[in-house]
């Protein structure tokens, strides 16, 4: 019993991990930079991002739990399933350190469209083994919908610098 509920635990915090770095080493660009892009009217404030990733982290990474947990552990019948989800979550800690940290608007944009493309297979992979674990990740789904259009806004809003340009 004790163990099944540090896995738990272990499924649902390991998503904030990534979400944790990420911040921690953007941090500084957020303000400076973030700040002067042009961004749309409908662009959420800066401080309902931790909130809501907070939440979105939780809920995902319990659902992972689930699917786990129904799959009996690291199980040949888990490759697809937790191999998806590993996946987008990689492409979903990627995302700050090419948006934030290498200003680099297109790859952002690349990375947020592959990533909707494996969430929603994931979703798909996982919907015959838990639906509430499907379920738990419509409010990612959701957002990222939203991430992904404000992403594209900003990349349109904002051409990149050419390189020898000073900013």
């Amino acid at each position: 019993q004790g163990r099944m509920w540090a896995y738990t635990v272990g499924f649902t915090v390991l998503p904030h991990v990534g979400g944790f770095l990420g911040w921690f080493l953007n941090r500084k660009e957020t303000p400076v930079w973030y700040e002067k892009l042009k961004k749309p009217s409908w662009c959420p404030p800066r401080k309902i991002f931790p909130l809501a990733w907070t939440v979105l982290y939780t809920g995902m990474g319990y659902a992972s739990y689930l699917i786990w947990n129904d799959l009996g552990g690291c199980s040949s019948k888990a490759i697809i399933p937790l191999g998806l989800y590993g996946a987008q979550l990689a492409l979903n800690w990627a995302w700050p350190p090419f948006f934030f940290g290498a200003h680099n608007l297109k790859m952002a944009l690349i990375d947020i469209l592959c990533l909707d493309g494996l969430v929603i297979g994931t979703m798909c992979s996982w919907y015959r083994i838990n639906k509430v674990a499907t379920l738990l990740m419509v409010p990612y789904l959701g957002w990222l919908a939203m991430a992904t259009c404000l992403t594209i806004r900003i990349w349109k809003d904002n051409p990149e610098q050419k390189p020898g340009k000073s900013e």
